[in-house]
């Protein structure tokens, strides 16, 4: 496919999970794909895998939730792609702590940063130009939990998640006319490293049945790839089977407790 031939698509936390599938998919359709991450290493490794299968990819190693990095970042996808036409804000993190009882204020505030802060300064650097060509595509993933927030994935991750969702609905009520699609995705539980921070992290029988990167990376590019003319404004990717989460919340309650408990 090359229904994206001549396109530029930045994708954060493009290093592993969805962000990787994501990119991987986007760059066989034809799209040049600027990674951002945390770790060089780690985004060398996926532009070797795109580029082995002919596709163009530019690594960059940036703390998201840095104005200076962001600022770095764009000047050298600009430099080397081209303006921004796709814009992935995939990159997320989760606090340590589950309950708002105990929950450090400093975890809160990063959590934000991250899921919601970094969102809108990446959206705010590449909507001008894309307003100006009458035409762009920013897709966010969000959560489930910014519908049906609990204490898998936490407070402040839940607050998080329902901003952007919040966030993405403006855009698109407020610049659709512009040539702007705003797409949100919602994905439910998902087999992505983040599990492996979590109070109970699950076994990989339980991981099987859940939503899988490339699943998530399926439906942005089905999403991104039609025709600028349509708009699939949100997107819930769950998974078939629900598994039985009691134990998993009983032990995220009691996360960062005090001893003994109160």
């Amino acid at each position: 496919m090359t229904t994206l031939a001549g396109k530029t698509a930045l994708i954060t936390g493009a290093g592993s999970g969805m962000g990787r599938e994501t990119a991987r998919l986007l760059a066989a359709d034809g799209a040049a794909v600027a990674l951002l991450g945390r770790r060089q290493d780690v985004l060398d490794g996926v532009a070797k895998e795109i580029r082995a299968d002919g596709g163009t990819a530019l690594p960059i190693a940036a703390d998201i939730t840095s104005a200076d990095d962001l600022t770095r970042a764009l000047g050298r996808v600009h430099a080397e792609l081209g303006p921004v036409d796709v814009l992935v804000n995939n990159a997320g993190s989760s606090s340590s702590v589950l309950n708002p009882q105990w929950l450090p204020h400093e975890e809160w505030r990063q959590v934000l940063e991250v899921n919601l802060t970094a969102v809108f300064q990446l959206t705010q650097a590449v909507l001008p130009g894309m307003l100006d060509r009458g035409a762009g595509t920013i897709v966010t993933v969000s959560s489930l939990a910014a519908v049906t927030p609990n204490l898998l994935g936490g407070a402040a991750y839940g607050a998080a998640k329902a901003g952007v969702r919040n966030f993405m609905t403006f855009l698109h009520t407020t610049f659709r006319n512009q040539g702007l699609r705003a797409i949100t995705v919602l994905p439910g539980e998902a087999d992505t490293p983040i599990l492996d921070s979590r109070a109970r992290p699950p076994a990989a029988d339980e991981r099987a049945h859940m939503v899988q990167p490339v699943d998530v990376a399926e439906a942005i590019r089905l999403a991104v790839g039609l025709p600028q003319r349509v708009v699939l404004q949100e997107i819930v990717v769950a998974p078939t089977r629900q598994r039985d989460t009691s134990a998993d919340l009983e032990i995220s309650r009691w996360t960062g407790a005090p001893t003994p408990r109160p």
